[in-house]
Formats: C-alpha cells, structure tokens, sequence
C-alpha cells in the first residue's frame, strides 16, 4: 500500500509541484491550503509524513507543528519554507521536526 503525504502549503504552485512529484512516485497525496486545514486532515485520516511550510496564514508552520506532535508525536514532520533562518530551524527542531 502506498504512502500517504499531507503537504500543508499556502502557494498552490507548490502544493501542485510536490503533489506531482510525489505522485509520480507512488504517494497518496492529500494537500491543505493553511495551518487550520492541515491539522482538519490529520484529524480525519491517517497520514504517513507531513510536508509544512512555515509562513502560513491563520494557524504558521510552528503552531501546526506543535500541535501535531503533541498530539501524534510520532509522526514525522518536515518543514519547508523559502522564508527559513537558523533561529527558525532551531525552533522547529525543539518543537518536533524530523527535519528542516
């Protein structure tokens, strides 16, 4: 059975983009435009890694994910953004990323 990616992005070019490559290689793929979004999907289905961009609007990638690994600690979680600095990544880092 194949993989299941939740990309959680606010760009639809990159929501489209990774959904394709993602697709072309054999994984479900189920996409959310913002923070709010992302958390309803992991709500309602199992989902085996989470793509999560930073700047978001509403609900940001750091508030997503500290609510996703209190709730799901498990599951692994890397953040995306174009916007990353060091302190960010720290940031993500101690709030549960599997990678930045």
């Amino acid at each position: 059975m194949p993989k299941t990616i939740l990309i959680a992005d606010d760009e639809p070019g990159i929501r489209s983009a990774l959904q394709k490559l993602l697709e072309f290689e054999s994984y479900r793929v189920v996409l959310a435009e913002d923070g709010q979004r992302a958390l309803d999907v992991l709500r309602d289905r199992a989902v085996d890694l989470v793509l999560l961009d930073i700047k978001m609007p509403g609900l940001d990638g750091l508030e997503v994910l500290s609510q996703v690994h209190r709730d799901q600690p498990q599951l692994p979680v890397v953040i995306i953004s174009g916007h990353g600095s060091i302190q960010t990544a720290v940031e993500a880092t101690r709030l549960g990323a599997y990678d930045f």
